[in-house]
């Protein structure tokens, strides 16, 4: 039997293509076993079925990016980790170590590479976080959702998602997706969606600008989040739902969509082969704005910051592009084009091939 450790950073982001490629290599091999190494306040519970794998939990170690006192108590936090890893790696005869970077993946590393076990990663963002970058120093195997993502000796492969998006036959699902969200199928679909955990001032910018959405023709279906509380007096035609666990019946019923620019939005986005105005999410290492260029350099999309999402803006470009079909069937059709849907599956066969080569040394 093989036993795969899975090592991410505890969000959506990294465990949606951890599961994704665990379901792949159970479906090559079922016997494969699959430890899980996660954090206490992490959501592989959550996301991930019962059954899916042993988790380790490990304390949470984000890098520290200031001198602070979590930063001098980083060093031994981190060799901790790597400790405890080291000794859960052999006691379930761990064969290969397959990481998805974020806050837990660095040490798991390392304790990879100590114990010459065979590491594999894959990067979701165009620009690599700190721990993929630590770790593609420690393999030859590295991975990456899209091309030109700096990281030494990588191969691009896409974002490996799971088989009911990868599968999804938007045109046989609508109308079970009107029906879900109440939705009339007579009139197109404009899908808001600031990611999983919602995004506040984006948000509330769209909000005001539904009134004039709906007066154009169209519906607006609205993945708010936790963190938007919507008006009582909005116009008919409008739906707000605060979290969408059936994301393949959002895009069955979506004509176009307003969203952030995450990894696997823009992966999806790409299969679903729907035209998009990317907005950025502003934190972090400018990553997003990376990522959206996958889509925007093939005419599928059009990115804008999020401060620049004004009146003037909906009015200059949200709404006119609302009304040209032509151009919306233009840019779904480049997304189409430049769609990955076999990326779990290629990076489940990089796993399966680092483990024969180190078998065979």
């Amino acid at each position: 039997m093989t036993t795969i450790a899975l090592t991410g950073g505890g969000t959506a982001g990294h465990i949606t293509p951890m599961r994704a490629v665990g379901e792949s290599l159970l479906a090559a091999q079922p016997d494969t076993s699959l430890v899980i190494i996660g954090t206490e306040a992490g959501r592989e519970k959550q996301l991930l079925p019962e059954g899916f794998g042993d988790i380790v939990e490990v304390q949470k170690l984000p890098f520290p990016r200031s001198l602070s006192m979590d930063a001098l108590r980083f060093p031994r936090r981190f060799s901790r980790a790597v400790s405890s890893l080291r000794h859960h790696f052999r006691e379930r005869s761990v064969d290969v170590v397959a990481g998805f970077g974020g806050y837990v993946a660095a040490p798991a590393y390392v304790a990879a590479w100590r114990e010459k076990i065979p590491l594999v990663i894959h990067e979701a963002n165009a620009l690599p976080g700190l721990a993929n970058r630590l770790g593609a120093r420690l393999t030859s195997h590295v991975a990456t959702c899209f091309p030109g993502t700096p990281l030494p000796h990588h191969v691009t492969i896409g974002m490996p998602l799971p088989r009911h998006i990868v599968d999804m036959d938007q045109e046989a699902l609508a109308p079970e997706g009107y029906t879900f969200f109440g939705l009339d199928p007579a009139q197109p679909v404009l899908l808001i969606t600031g990611g999983s955990s919602g995004a506040k001032k984006l948000n509330e910018a769209l909000v005001e600008a539904v009134p004039r959405i709906v007066k154009r023709g169209w519906q607006v279906l609205h993945l708010v989040g936790p963190s938007l509380e919507v008006p009582q007096a909005m116009p008919g035609g409008y739906v707000a739902v605060d979290y969408c666990q059936q994301m393949e019946l959002a895009y069955a019923v979506a004509d176009m969509v307003i969203s952030r620019a995450g990894a696997a939005t823009v992966s999806e986005l790409a299969i679903a082969g729907l035209p998009a105005i990317l907005v950025p999410y502003h934190v972090g290492n400018g990553e997003q704005h990376r990522n959206a260029r996958f889509l925007v350099k093939e005419g599928a999309a059009l990115v804008v910051n999020q401060a620049d999402v004004t009146p003037a803006y909906i009015d200059s470009v949200v709404l006119p592009l609302l009304d040209d079909r032509v151009q919306r069937d233009r840019m779904g059709q480049a997304a189409k084009r430049v769609a990955f849907t076999d990326a779990a599956e290629r990076f489940a066969d990089m796993v399966w091939a680092a483990r024969e080569v180190a078998s065979s040394c």
